[in-house]
C-alpha cells in the first residue's frame, strides 16, 4: 500500500530524534522556565539539523511552525488531556483535524491511546478513524500508548508495555512512542512486539545527568528501536545544544 514508507520521512538512517514540546498542555507550565516556555526557542532547538520530527499540538503549529523557516518536519498531536486529572480518569479525546494538521504543513499526526483507561474502546475507534485519513492523506501516523487504568497493577511492568506497543502495531500505527522498561532484554521483547512499527522512547521524567540520556539511547537503540521522542530532557539540560549533538551522535551513528 502506498502509505507504508510514510514513516521514512521522519527517520534518517533507520533511526528518528523526536522533539516533543506538548508538555505545556498535558503537564502544565511547570516543566518550563523563561527560555523554553517561548515556542521559538523550542522550533529554533528542534531545527538544527538533529531532530527528524517537532510534536506539538494545534496551536504552536498554527501560531508559531513555518515551513519555509523551519526543516524540521512537523508532527501534530491530534489529542490530549490535562493533568488536572489522574491517569485512572484519562480519556484523551481529538481536538484537532487531520486537515488542520495537513494546513500546517504537517508530515504525520500522533494521537495518544491510554491503553487500560475505562475509555480505552472510545480512543481506540477514533484513532481507527483517524488513522485511516491520515493514511490516506499520505501523512505518517504515530500513536503514544500509554498503559494505565484503575485495574491495572505495575502499569510498567514490561509485559503490559509490549502487549501496549503489539496493539498501536495492530491499529496500523507507523510510529509507537512508549515507555522505556529499563533494560535490554525486556525493551527488546516490546520491540519485537511492534513488528515492522517503528519503535520510540518517550523521554518521560526529567534525568539527573546528560550520561543517563545518552546511556538510555545507547540501550535501545540496541535493542532495535527507532530513537526517541524527548523534549524536557533536551530543554532543562544545562547546555541543550551540546546534549542535543552527543544524542545525534549517538543514535545516528554505526549501530552499537
Amino acid at each position: 500500500m502506498p502509505y507504508l514508507n510514510t514513516i521514512e520521512k521522519l527517520m534518517r538512517n533507520g533511526q528518528g530524534l523526536l522533539f516533543a514540546y506538548d508538555h505545556g498542555f498535558e503537564y502544565g507550565p511547570g516543566n518550563f522556565d523563561e527560555r523554553s516556555v517561548e515556542p521559538t526557542f523550542a522550533l529554533e532547538l528542534a531545527n538544527c539539523g538533529h531532530f527528524t520530527g517537532f510534536i506539538c499540538q494545534k496551536g504552536i503549529a498554527a501560531k508559531y511552525y513555518d515551513p519555509v523557516l523551519y526543516q524540521v518536519p512537523l508532527i501534530v498531536k491530534l489529542n490530549g488531556k490535562t493533568s488536572f486529572r489522574p491517569d485512572i480518569q484519562a480519556k484523551s479525546i481529538q481536538n484537532c483535524s487531520v486537515d488542520e494538521a495537513v494546513s500546517f504543513g504537517a508530515s504525520a499526526v500522533g494521537y495518544v491511546i491510554h491503553v487500560g483507561s475505562a475509555y480505552e474502546a472510545e480512543m481506540i475507534a477514533e484513532f481507527g478513524r483517524i488513522e485511516k485519513e491520515a493514511h490516506d492523506r499520505g501523512l505518517a501516523v504515530l500513536v503514544w500508548m500509554y498503559v494505565t487504568g484503575d485495574d491495572v497493577i505495575q502499569p510498567d511492568q514490561s509485559g503490559h508495555v509490549a502487549y501496549a506497543a503489539r496493539v498501536g502495531m495492530e491499529l496500523n500505527a507507523d510510529g509507537i512512542i512508549i515507555k522505556y522498561t529499563g533494560d535490554e532484554g525486556s525493551f527488546r521483547w516490546v520491540v519485537k512486539n511492534a513488528g515492522r512499527a517503528k519503535v520510540f522512547v518517550v523521554g518521560g521524567p526529567h534525568m539527573d545527568t546528560p550520561y543517563q540520556v545518552l546511556e538510555t539511547a545507547r540501550i535501545v537503540k540496541k535493542a532495535g528501536a527507532a530513537g526517541f521522542a524527548i523534549g524536557r530532557n533536551i530543554w532543562q539540560a544545562r547546555d541543550p545544544m551540546d546534549l542535543t549533538n552527543k544524542l545525534g551522535g549517538q543514535l545516528f551513528g554505526p549501530q552499537l
